[in-house]
């Protein structure tokens, strides 16, 4: 079914701006989701999504009570929730491959939502804004029409993208929203930071680095996070990166250079450093088995070994 907006069936919208001046509330969304205060959630309660990472858990996981992701530009913020039942998925899109994405993010939904009988499934997008390259328009379009292909009546709650989250800084356009969380229990969703990425920060951002697809990372049902395995080249020529000055990394490592946070060049000189010294992934994951972790009694997430 094509998405619904009002309970109104859409047709496919040839812009962003056809599709905000045709539903003019979808603008007053954002706007109120724009303005809402800046929340820094407490890692304790925080299940973190990276780019190219989704995963999804309903309200009776006691692991976690909140879904988030951030450093968001281009990229776009995918979050499906089931009313009925509560589930919810958070995925961090950047285009790569959003024709296959969006039915893993819907089947993560459904699958914990089978035999609820009441309630629908809503989506809310939030991210991009009014780039230079236009990479965000054409996400923006990108998921809106990947989503209209899905069998599921799916209705657009929150559309906070592209020029609806934009703002104009010194002359440069930037995200005005560059995170999202979303509380587990009563669905309620808010711009977010995050002080701390992990587990296994560094790992995670080397598997998108070197051009690792869309993953699910975590088994709602045994609350565990489960990170590869995955492969990467020993002869990466990486290193000279290590060397060039932030605004050459910027220029040629960002689809949005003016827009990065204030840590994108660190982090991306962390994720090089951590490749150079794992040059086979196999060392990472013996015996081809992934990097698991669990929440401990104090709130963090603790490497174990999978029986």
């Amino acid at each position: 079914m094509p998405l619904l907006i009002q309970n109104r069936r859409i047709e496919r919208p040839v812009s962003t701006v056809d599709l905000f001046t045709r539903f003019p509330h979808l603008q007053e969304n954002a706007g109120v989701f724009r303005s809402k205060p800046l929340v820094d959630v407490d890692t304790k309660c925080l299940l973190y999504v990276h780019q190219r990472e989704f995963a999804a858990t309903t309200p009776a996981d006691n692991s976690v009570a909140v879904l988030g992701s951030d450093d968001a530009t281009t990229c776009h913020l995918v979050l499906v929730r089931h009313t009925g039942s509560g589930a919810v998925c958070i995925a961090h899109c950047d285009g790569s491959s959003t024709w296959s994405e969006v039915p893993l993010i819907m089947k993560a939904v459904t699958s914990l939502s089978k035999g609820v009988k009441e309630g629908r499934l809503e989506l809310h997008l939030i991210g991009g804004f009014d780039d230079e390259s236009k990479t965000s328009h054409k996400l923006s379009l990108s998921l809106l029409s990947a989503f209209q292909r899905q069998k599921e009546d799916i209705h657009l709650e929150t559309c906070c993208i592209t020029e609806m989250n934009d703002v104009v800084v010194d002359g440069m356009h930037k995200p005005v929203v560059y995170g999202v969380g979303i509380n587990i229990k009563t669905g309620e969703l808010f711009p977010a930071s995050f002080p701390q990425k992990g587990p296994a920060e560094e790992l995670r951002s080397a598997r998108t680095f070197t051009g690792g697809q869309m993953a699910n990372i975590y088994d709602s049902k045994k609350g565990v996070i489960k990170i590869g395995p995955c492969k990467w080249s020993q002869n990466l020529d990486i290193s000279f990166w290590l060397s060039q000055n932030d605004d050459t990394i910027l220029k040629y490592l960002s689809t949005s250079p003016t827009a990065e946070p204030p840590h994108f060049v660190q982090h991306i000189k962390s994720t090089i450093q951590f490749l150079l010294e794992h040059p086979s992934s196999d060392s990472i994951f013996p015996g081809g088995q992934p990097q698991c972790y669990r929440r401990t009694e104090q709130g963090d997430w603790e490497n174990f070994v999978q029986s």
